[in-house]
């Protein structure tokens, strides 16, 4: 079998010949294309070792983890009513199905309600760098209609299928908004994308996985170009990944963006890595990816749930004002920041499980905080935050994810950021680091029989009820 195989002329020859044979090319013309190549190939290597005999410092380039000033990322009111409008604007007699013009039409009235949900922010994020002149280049499995229904950005005739695309159509956009469901053939396709963001570095591209844990499929283009191009060749880019994460109740498979990879590949600011909470930290997050100076792969963890949560919904404020935030502090606090004793903190679709939980109100002694950006690690927020809770005993990483996947790993040893301030990633702050003689869950001195069962007891509780005790 493999003899035969190999013996079969190369891919490229039987191209050349079937081009030939259609007259797009002369015969002479694929041998001298190749040759071409081949030169340009090996001047880039002259070129690389001449640098390296010159005594390039590498090690400088790949240190550099200097602030880039934050661009704004806030827009006008006006403006983004203007925006939306045009978004909504399709040709005169094209037929919207049925089904989607009342979803449609909820985007006009979301920015008066304050319900605008994360497709809406990211249509306006795009649309908004479109009129600054930031071309986008979107990529990916089902991302013209979203995997979840819920993007839209290619609008069929209801009567003879014609297609149409808002953003390909606003007025006085001089930039392109390029916009491709891809095959599941994920290593070609971000690949081809990485390839594309390095050549157009003025461009936001992005490739969105149907599911998170698809990326496992382009792990060879992640590690041996995205995360590492900046090392190896000083080449850095602007590319997104958008990866559905969330346990919603589909097994293993389809649940998780596979965070903790991103993580453990993070390593001297190479990387971003974001799970936002709101529509309109994600609007922020893409506008400043696209206009930050310092150009760096982005990698978010996007939800499935969260996508129609009313709970999770901006409002036009959120969008007009401010910028993206690394670390949120909590608005649901029961009672007094001088109460707060327990720091509970979370990525993603968690938080609203825990604030949800109807034990929430009586919990005044927990505060809990968001890690919106995970990498590079958000210290200083952190910090701030943490200090703003001048009770503070104990703070606890909350997760959805089993222990030894999500962001677990990463946060635990960083969380103690003041030493004359203990925090502990525990549910319970252990006898020996609180009281003598009381037991792992408070209380009186118990035996072990006794802690066993309470433990056990502790165990049987959900873990917005564990966290919020």
């Amino acid at each position: 079998m493999y003899e035969a195989i190999k013996g079969h002329p190369p891919v490229r020859k039987l191209y050349a010949e079937q081009l030939v044979k259609e007259g797009v090319i002369g015969p002479d013309d694929a041998e001298r294309m190749a040759a071409e190549v081949r030169k340009r190939l090996t001047d880039a290597h002259d070129d690389l070792k001449a640098a390296i005999a010159e005594g390039a410092d590498e090690d400088e380039r790949e240190l550099d983890r200097s602030a880039s000033p934050e661009p704004k990322t806030s827009m006008s009111v006006e403006g983004l009513r203007n925006l939306n409008e045009a978004l909504l604007k399709v040709p005169e007699g094209f037929q919207v199905h049925r089904k989607l013009r009342p979803q449609l039409e909820r985007r006009r009235k979301a920015l008066d309600d304050g319900g605008i949900d994360w497709a809406h922010a990211e249509a306006l994020a795009f649309s908004s760098l479109l009129y600054q002149g930031v071309p986008v280049r979107m990529t990916g499995q089902d991302t013209e209609r979203g995997t979840f229904s819920q993007r839209h950005l290619v609008l069929h005739d209801a009567v003879n299928g014609e297609r149409f695309t808002p953003l390909q159509n606003l007025p006085k956009a001089e930039v392109p908004f390029e916009l491709y469901n891809s095959p599941l053939s994920e290593a070609s396709c971000l690949g081809f994308e990485y390839g594309y963001s390095a050549q157009a570095p003025e461009t936001l591209v992005i490739w969105e996985a149907q599911f998170g844990d698809f990326v496992n499929g382009a792990q060879v283009i992640v590690d041996q170009f995205m995360v590492s191009g900046l090392a190896k060749w000083g080449q850095t880019t602007r590319l997104t990944l958008l990866l559905p994460h969330g346990y919603e109740g589909g097994g293993p498979e389809h649940s998780s963006g596979r965070l903790e990879r991103f993580l453990q590949l993070g390593a001297e600011g190479n990387i971003r890595v974001a799970n936002c909470t709101t529509p309109g930290q994600y609007f922020h997050l893409l506008r400043r990816q696209a206009l930050i100076t310092k150009r760096r792969p982005l990698v978010v963890m996007t939800p499935k749930s969260l996508l129609r949560l009313p709970a999770a919904a901006s409002s036009l404020e959120d969008l007009s004002e401010g910028r993206f935030q690394p670390v949120l502090d909590d608005p649901t606090l029961p009672g007094d920041r001088d109460e707060v004793t327990r720091l509970v903190l979370c990525s993603g679709k968690v938080y609203y499980d825990i604030i949800g939980h109807e034990a929430r109100a009586e919990a005044s002694h927990v505060a809990v905080g968001r890690v919106e950006l995970l990498y590079p690690f958000a210290e200083n927020e952190l910090r701030k935050l943490m200090e703003s809770y001048p009770r503070l005993q104990t703070v606890v990483w909350a997760q959805e994810e089993p222990k030894n996947m999500g962001a677990r790993q990463t946060m635990e040893p960083r969380l103690a950021l003041d030493p004359a301030r203990p925090c502990a990633l525990r549910v319970r702050r252990p006898a020996a680091a609180s009281e003598p003689g009381r037991g792992l869950l408070g209380g009186a001195p118990r035996g072990a029989e006794q802690d066993r069962a309470g433990r056990a007891r502790h165990r049987r509780l959900s873990l917005p009820q564990r966290l919020l005790r």
